[in-house]
């Protein structure tokens, strides 16, 4: 299946989207599968589109509270850090990580 044909699917489910987005939305379907043959099959696709947003909304919304979280750190000074806070930031850096891991892909989130 070529990129272009997912593009044309993921432009069906979302319209009103940006050539950005539709970009965005492929690479993480592709990235969502083992074989991208498998986003050939109607359901499939649209079991992994369900994942995929799924997936994406919930880190979106994680990344939005921790960002303002973190935008209170910075007044603080480092030295006097709380417990509290220190776990802020290894919240953040675990936000990032699934960020990260659903953009380039992980064998361990594969669907297809």
């Amino acid at each position: 299946m070529k990129f272009t044909a997912i593009a044309k699917r993921v432009e069906k489910q979302i319209p009103y989207a940006d050539a950005l987005e539709v970009a965005r939305m492929c690479t993480l379907m592709c990235g969502a599968v083992r074989d991208i043959s498998t986003l050939a099959d109607e359901k499939k696709f649209l079991e992994i589109w369900d994942e995929v947003n799924l997936r994406l909304q919930a880190a979106t919304d994680q990344h939005v509270a921790v960002s303002e979280e973190l935008e209170a750190l910075t007044n603080s000074d480092p030295q006097d850090f709380s417990s509290e806070q220190i776990w802020v930031l290894v919240r953040s850096i675990k936000v990032q990580n699934q960020l990260l891991r659903l953009y380039v892909g992980d064998p361990t989130l594969e669907m297809g």
